[in-house]
């Protein structure tokens, strides 16, 4: 990054009422991207993953696909790594079209990244301050949170509605002068839908000057429609995408930020270099599969409400969801929960303040979830 840029960035900040005290976090955020332990996944993960678990424990705590990538993108991923001296720029671009055709907008609309988390991140340094605030809905993934308290910019957490939806109308009333509003939909943890009309009033109703991020890493679990055409219809938004999800890649690190060239650009100020070639290539491969969305969407919402009839029948209270996490309530302390499960081997996800008593439980194989029925009974009824 140039000296020019640096100072550049420095003068819109003092505009967006960040202080100089402010600079040297937030040029620490840029240097080190996604890598940052204060709010990252590694730093998310470690609310679920703790301590040496033995090797034959079942996983259903971090939203993962046991799946993995399919194998036409394994295959392209193989035989790419030969050429991983190069940065091979090209697989990027070929992405974002791909991507871009596949959305309905144009080529420069779409901007790939090393999965989806380093655009939210990006977006929050961009568009949120201390008069600009974070809006959020309670509970959600936090990551967005974390990074605007980490920069100074003011967080304001808006609880969900009695169906788990987003409160939109209440998110527009929380400030008058917000900078962006984070809708994660399907929900995460709670896997609930915030409903295509409610979006799109929170569109046509916030703020001017306001941006929507809409986190949509899980909608093709879900059969909800996506956002795509606000962003065609040059609407204030950002889509962000993910390869973490269904198509199994979330440690292989392939996402998008899908929005108007203007406001994308903002999220280049504080680049963070070349994606991954392997990345780029397993998401435009997997992005070219025929069938490969319905196909995993079917197979995890088989095994979903196999689970959800299970815990129906044994008048255990949880969140209906539409993606691959839900969440249990387990009528005591979730963290107590969580270590009786790992106990019984099998790791389970983190609990959210606003809900002390509910887990979140990833949807993993048939024999994984299996796992997961008899340790739960034995767990709940203790």
């Amino acid at each position: 990054m140039s000296l020019n840029t640096v100072l550049e960035n420095q003068t819109e900040l003092l505009k967006r009422g960040f202080s100089r005290r402010s600079f040297g976090r937030i040029a620490s955020l840029i240097t080190a991207g996604a890598a940052l332990p204060f709010y990252n996944e590694p730093a998310l993960a470690q609310l679920s993953y703790r301590g040496d678990m033995p090797p034959d424990t079942v996983m259903i705590n971090a939203n993962e696909n046991p799946m993995g990538p399919c194998p036409e993108a394994a295959d392209a991923i193989h035989s790419i790594i030969a050429k991983g001296g190069r940065y091979l720029y090209g697989e990027t671009f070929k992405m974002d079209k791909i991507l871009a055709e596949q959305e309905g907008v144009k080529p420069n609309y779409v901007m790939a990244f090393a999965g989806s988390s380093d655009p939210l991140h990006r977006a929050v340094l961009s568009y949120t301050s201390k008069d600009k605030p974070l809006i959020v809905g309670d509970p959600g993934y936090e990551a967005a949170a974390r990074a605007a308290n980490f920069i100074g910019a003011k967080v304001i957490t808006v609880p969900l509605t009695r169906t788990y939806a987003h409160d939109v109308r209440a998110m527009i009333a929380a400030s008058p002068t917000p900078g962006l509003f984070y809708i994660c939909n399907p929900n995460n943890p709670s896997g609930t839908l915030t409903s295509k009309e409610d979006i799109e009033y929170l569109v046509a109703n916030k703020p001017a000057g306001s941006v929507v991020l809409l986190d949509e890493a899980y909608i093709h679990i879900s059969n909800a429609p996506m956002s795509s055409y606000l962003v065609a219809q040059d609407k204030d938004v950002i889509i962000l995408r993910t390869f973490s999800k269904l198509y199994g890649m979330a440690g292989l690190r392939a996402g998008a930020a899908i929005g108007r060239p203007d406001l994308l650009e903002p999220l280049l100020k504080w680049s963070a270099g070349a994606n991954p070639i392997t990345g780029m290539i397993g998401a435009s491969t997997s992005l070219q599969v025929k069938g490969l969305v319905p196909q995993r969407r079917k197979t995890i919402g088989d095994i979903r409400e196999n689970t959800f009839a299970f815990l129906s029948k044994n008048n255990v209270t949880f969140i209906p969801s539409e993606t691959n996490c839900f969440m249990v309530d387990v009528k005591r302390p979730g963290r107590q929960f969580q270590d009786a499960m790992l106990k019984e081997k099998v790791a389970i996800g983190r609990v959210w303040p606003i809900m002390p008593n509910y887990v979140r439980i990833t949807v993993g194989t048939k024999d994984e979830m299996a796992k997961f029925q008899s340790a739960f009974l034995k767990c709940y009824n203790a």
